[in-house]
């Protein structure tokens, strides 16, 4: 990693130079004299640990936020950037890790507000089909966004970024709900727009990603350029070191046996609650105590639905659910919890926190029992003693148990989130991609905690698309495929491609345990 070097005086003007930018957030700094080069054609990440500065950081450059100090060049000429229409004009496209969307809103209704409203949404559906079918991105232009899967949300935010022909394109982990192959597609995308001269800023956590990728890497750490790197010339754990500025150990697993069976769903037949769900159709498995069950899928195969019928949001009565010797198909979530289920789901602000309220009151929503709850009576010291324990275990940036939920960078709502859940040591936990955009570093301590949780006996459920997670973690792994659940084979029976190519539907009616 070296500092960055002064253009030659004949070098080819950058495409966008940030400099010194600086920005403060009460008294904490977030961005410190930040300098940032990024070229036509050029696939530049940009990386650091949760919290290191990166969301304040584009969303300067996409004028979202005003920055305290310091410049802003596109195409050599000093510029302001007022609002995310100003982006737009200049040509600048932006995917934020928290989605722009209203969740009332279809599709091609979010599509058209995302282009400044100049067409209307039935005018531009063919145009969003097209434009969708080019680059391998299954949407549904006429679909409500609050019936679609995090992955789905996604795809929309990409779709509606292409369709702006940027030349610049900020993504904001792009792949963290993708398969491998879909990653793939994507990355082919990303190639073929830089060699078209679009400029493509990536902030990713996948350092494997970065290294295949990208061009260069800037790294921010605690709000400064800790330096720039070729991420090809490197390997992650250099990479890795440079985003933490110390060495990261990879989680440790212990041999164990499973114990008694846990969760049982048998033939788990549900319609879905709208015209675009995907309808589960004789769902079965057992889930046994220390053992990590992963279920693979392509966004939008039946994970919400699943999860939904699991954790209680949508009851099941003519199904046989147990948790433990419990029948739980007619209980509703608070009932389940009581009974020993924890739950990690994938969207953080809405259903896993709320934006407004403290930590502290975050941290008592699902635990409204002893001893944060007495009598009916909510106990404020041990609701913020819980959270002053969540923040220090798993390393939540945040300026204390006070602060509201929406002053904390995705990643460090996700580890609080994450938090909460594991410290009620479940019976049964399900875990919705729980490392979604939280930094390396984060990453193998929640999965080193998830394996923790197993070891002291509880039953996990992870749904997740990144594979090398499951693989990593999993003892077992089934894929989720148009609402049908495959036979869950043990891990050392598998492949990681194997997997990914049922996943992707290029293999359905092959068994996994032929891989």
């Amino acid at each position: 990693m070296t500092d960055s070097p002064a253009p030659p005086p004949d070098a080819p003007t950058p495409l966008l130079a940030v400099r010194g930018l600086s920005k403060r957030f009460g008294a904490g700094v977030a961005n410190d004299g930040v300098d940032l080069t990024v070229m036509r054609g050029e696939i530049h990440a940009l990386l650091g640990e949760n919290g290191a500065g990166k969301s304040t950081l584009v969303k300067a450059i996409y004028g979202v936020v005003a920055p305290d100090a310091g410049t802003i060049e596109w195409e050599g000429r000093e510029v302001a950037i007022p609002d995310p229409n100003a982006a737009r004009r200049l040509g600048i496209g932006m995917v934020f890790q928290h989605f722009s969307q209203f969740e009332t809103l279809t599709v091609a209704e979010n599509i058209a507000l995302g282009l400044g409203g100049r067409e209307s949404p039935d005018a531009l559906t063919p145009r969003i089909r097209e434009t969708a079918r080019r680059y391998g991105l299954a949407v549904h232009p006429e679909r409500h966004v609050f019936h679609l899967s995090v992955g789905e949300r996604q795809r929309v935010e990409i779709l509606r970024c292409l369709m702006l022909a940027p030349k610049l394109l900020i993504l904001d982990e792009p792949t963290s709900v993708l398969t491998p192959q879909e990653a793939e597609s994507l990355f082919a995308v990303l190639r073929r727009l830089a060699a078209e001269s679009c400029a493509i800023l990536y902030i990713g956590h996948k350092l494997e990603e970065i290294r295949a990728l990208c061009h260069t890497a800037t790294v921010l750490r605690s709000g400064r350029v800790a330096g720039t790197c070729d991420p090809r010339r490197v390997s992650p754990t250099e990479l890795a070191t440079m985003m933490v500025g110390s060495d990261i150990a990879e989680p440790r697993r212990r041999a164990s046996q499973p114990g008694r069976v846990v969760l049982t769903v048998s033939d788990l037949t549900l319609e879905p609650d709208d015209a675009h769900g995907m309808r589960l159709d004789g769902i079965r498995f057992e889930l046994r105590a220390g053992e990590i069950l992963g279920i693979a899928g392509v966004a939008g195969n039946g994970q919400k639905e699943l999860l939904a019928a699991l954790s209680g949001e949508r009851l099941s009565r003519r199904t046989a659910i147990r948790l433990g010797a419990e029948a739980i198909g007619a209980l509703g979530p608070v009932a389940r919890r009581r009974a020993g289920l924890a739950f990690i789901p994938e969207e953080r602000l809405g259903r896993g926190a709320v934006a407004e309220l403290s930590l502290a009151e975050n941290g008592m929503l699902t635990r409204l029992a002893a001893p944060v709850v007495a009598a009916g009576l909510v106990r404020r010291g041990a609701a913020r003693a819980l959270a002053k324990r969540l923040i220090e275990r798993f390393k939540v940036r945040a300026a204390g148990v006070s602060a509201p939920a929406a002053s904390l960078s995705g990643g460090n709502m996700q580890k609080f989130i994450v938090g909460r859940e594991l410290d009620a040591r479940p019976l049964v936990l399900l875990a919705a991609h729980p490392t979604w955009g939280v930094d390396v570093g984060a990453t193998v301590a929640i999965r080193q905690a998830l394996l923790d949780l197993a070891e002291a006996g509880a039953g996990i459920v992870v749904v997740s698309e990144d594979l090398a997670e499951l693989f990593e973690i999993a003892d077992r792994i089934a894929v989720l495929s148009s609402g049908r659940l495959g036979q869950a084979v043990a891990v050392s029976q598998l492949t990681l491609e194997a997997v990914g190519v049922q996943m992707a539907g290029q293999a359905a009616e092959e068994r996994l345990d032929a891989a």
